[in-house]
């Protein structure tokens, strides 16, 4: 191998990104747009993924999986989000809510919930914010408290995704009241036919309005103590951990979203005709597709390199994983607007995807962390 071929996905990948977006084409890109009008949970996109094991790839064989790299994933992720951002929630989603799991639980809550969420019998959701506590998630109010070998947990979490649909939730609480702050919470395994357990209203969004987003609600819940996730008082290392990882996907996600504006876009310039000839004949058009272009494969290479840093663990993946999304995301809102732009009053209207894209690219700028939230996460790694 030459060192040029480092900079290369490999054949696999590209194998891999050939066999999502003949799936996406075929089975998801159909349903986007009923998707987005009625609020609707994307059933078919979940039924394709789960028939070519790309719902939740990122699982390792031990646990009934496909043992995806996280390179792999974001590529999934990427080509389903190029099609209907809102069915590329649901890989994104389960490595989200799992990814706490893998890092931090015991081999017996791994075999316990990851094999069902391998073979598509459930899906994975993450509670850690609250509606005081987005940014600053140590100022969480959610508590557990311990009674014999079960923990009674009391609160809510907002702004939850796929919510109700999924059975399984990764959720965050305050074990210590008194402990000292990020240090006194622990995660835990909440079921959805917990007794106490009870979910809000779904939210009206702006964008990615196919993956039902709700609060959560625990009163007087009881959870057994085996579903402890990690040891009593490290849910906020494995929370934050566990962002490091998924902050990439979300870059992900951005790149498919801003990729399938720039297709739309590029298409249809060539078509429309003003002053007897191609819109794209004209300077003013061809540099704004030249800067989209740019944006796009230049926050595409700093995901690709996140995910490779998040597959080896590297130290400073909390820079990559921060700059990755924030890049990524800042710029799929750029091409989106972009796109709009160029289609004139037809990127405006529903008869084209572009205004969809617009608005689901929002969204990337803000969960997961708010992209101010991730300079400042860049800023500390370079002040260490």
């Amino acid at each position: 191998m030459s060192d040029f071929d480092l900079f290369k996905t490999s054949e696999e990948h590209e194998e891999l990104r050939a066999a999502v977006r003949a799936v996406s084409e075929d089975k998801i890109a159909p349903h986007a747009e009923e998707v987005d009008t009625h609020s609707a949970f994307p059933q078919a996109a979940y039924d394709a993924l789960l028939a070519t094991d790309f719902h939740a790839a990122h699982i390792p064989e031990a646990y009934d999986g496909v043992g995806a790299d996280a390179l792999a994933t974001c590529i999934i992720i990427e080509e389903v989000a190029r099609a209907c951002a809102s069915s590329s929630l649901i890989p994104a989603v389960n490595k989200l809510g799992t990814m706490p799991l893998i890092l931090g639980a015991s081999e017996d809550v791994k075999q316990r919930y990851l094999t069902p969420v391998a073979r598509g019998e459930a899906m994975f959701s993450y509670g850690l914010s609250e509606r005081e506590a987005g940014s600053d998630t140590a100022s969480m109010r959610t508590q557990a408290k311990r009674d014999g070998d079960d923990w009674i947990l009391n609160g809510q979490k907002s702004w939850i995704t796929n919510a109700g649909v999924s059975t399984y939730y990764t959720v965050m609480a305050v074990t210590d009241p008194d402990g000292p702050r990020g240090r006194n919470i622990s995660a835990f395994v909440v079921h959805d036919d917990d007794a106490g357990f009870t979910l809000g209203e779904p939210e009206k969004k702006l964008g990615i309005k196919g993956s039902p987003t709700r609060e959560l609600f625990f009163d007087d819940m009881r959870i057994p103590g085996d579903r402890l996730v990690g040891e009593v008082g490290e849910g906020l290392k494995i929370a934050l951990r566990t962002l490091d990882h998924t902050r990439v996907t979300i870059g992900a996600q951005a790149i498919g979203i801003a990729q399938g504006a720039l297709d739309h876009a590029v298409a249809y310039v060539k078509e429309r005709k003003q002053f007897g000839k191609a819109i794209a004949e004209f300077q003013g058009i061809q540099f704004m597709l030249a800067d989209m272009a740019m944006k796009l494969e230049t926050a595409r290479q700093m995901v690709y390199v996140a995910a490779a840093k998040s597959e080896r663990g590297d130290a400073d993946l909390s820079f990559f994983g921060a700059a990755a999304k924030c890049y990524a995301s800042d710029a799929a809102m750029e091409i989106t607007t972009d796109a709009v732009q160029l289609l004139g009053g037809a990127g405006y209207v529903k008869d084209f995807p572009l205004e969809r894209m617009m608005r689901d690219a929002k969204i990337t700028q803000i969960y997961e962390g708010t992209n101010q939230i991730q300079r400042l996460v860049m800023a500390r790694q370079l002040l260490k």
